[in-house]
């Protein structure tokens, strides 16, 4: 239990950094498809692309495991396309990261 909290700690710390610190203004809006870049700006998915790079690496190195890194990359990819569709909101879309992170923990210390 106690690896599990361990790592729970550091996971939510990584996704503090990651969705709020090193995510600049311009990913934040520019990640959503419905965003009118001006020309020469990067499209929507490099934005979005890019920020979910940056969580599953989080995961990866708090992990140790690159699978589970790639895993967050895809996952966060599709929660942050699917808030910025505005299927749900803010709340729901970090709830849903937070169970990621539950799942992550679960497949590393045997539980599924």
């Amino acid at each position: 239990m106690h690896a599990a909290l361990h790592l729970l700690w550091w996971l939510i710390v990584g996704h503090a950094l990651a969705d709020f610190v090193l995510q600049s203004g311009a990913m934040a809006i520019g990640k959503s498809r419905h965003h009118q870049g001006a020309p020469g700006e990067p499209p929507w998915y490099y934005w979005l692309t890019s920020h979910a790079l940056m969580h599953g690496g989080v995961v990866g190195l708090i992990t140790g495991s690159a699978g589970l890194g790639v895993a967050e990359f895809v996952v966060h990819w599709l929660i942050d396309f699917g808030k910025c569709e505005h299927f749900y909101g803010f709340n729901t879309d970090q709830f849903f990261h937070l169970v990621c992170k539950l799942i992550w923990i679960s497949t590393m210390v045997g539980i599924i």
